[in-house]
């Protein structure tokens, strides 16, 4: 079967002073970019479509739903690692603002101490569990760079769960077997960003 780990689009800047969780909707450029990962794979048929339960990985899936004429089904397990944040600033903006934290949060240590090979773990966990419920499927997931990450890690036998920065609304493709093996067909592509 195969998995098609979406990113989400842009999403706004949110800072919450009361220390609530940051949960942003997309940016204008957020949704064009949603809009756009949809008619790019409007053309494939997906059995599944699922999203992290966060807004920004729920309104990048929209799209996609409606095209696909599914139900986005909602898994806790792909959220953010940092999913309890009460700040969210797009890496742009922090690598330009800030570039100390931004070189922090390649690192556990920019995560507020969240324990990355358990976060890495949950992942694998949830998807592999998704992979048992659709033998021979392809499905989509809406997820975050972290997720993307912490997967493609997983199959790459890589120490470290963060390795590279995926593009907002970028897709990851792999392939999982019956037999139990796991391949990767793609990461980030991004072709349907050249009209964005």
């Amino acid at each position: 079967m195969e998995l098609v780990l979406i990113r989400h689009g842009l999403p706004i800047r949110q800072e919450n002073p009361a220390g609530a969780p940051a949960d942003p909707p997309l940016s204008q450029e957020g949704r064009a970019q949603a809009e756009a990962a949809a008619q790019w794979l409007a053309v494939e048929h997906f059995d599944a479509l699922y999203a992290s339960p966060l807004l920004r990985a729920r309104e990048t899936a929209a799209p996609l739903a409606r095209l696909q004429g599914l139900a986005v089904e909602i898994e806790p397990g792909v959220i953010e690692l940092d999913h309890e944040s009460e700040r969210y600033v797009p890496l742009e903006e922090l690598k330009i603002e800030d570039p100390g934290a931004w070189k922090a949060m390649l690192s556990a240590e920019g995560y507020g101490g969240v324990d990355l090979p358990a976060f890495r773990e949950r992942v694998v966990h949830t998807l592999e569990a998704l992979i048992d419920r659709h033998p021979g499927g392809r499905v989509a997931i809406a997820c975050h760079g972290g997720v993307v990450n912490a997967w493609a890690s997983h199959l790459l036998r890589l120490e470290e769960p963060l390795f590279f920065e995926p593009a907002y609304t970028s897709m990851s493709r792999f392939m999982a077997a019956a037999s139990g093996e796991r391949s990767i067909r793609s990461l980030n592509e991004t072709g349907h960003l050249r009209s964005t």
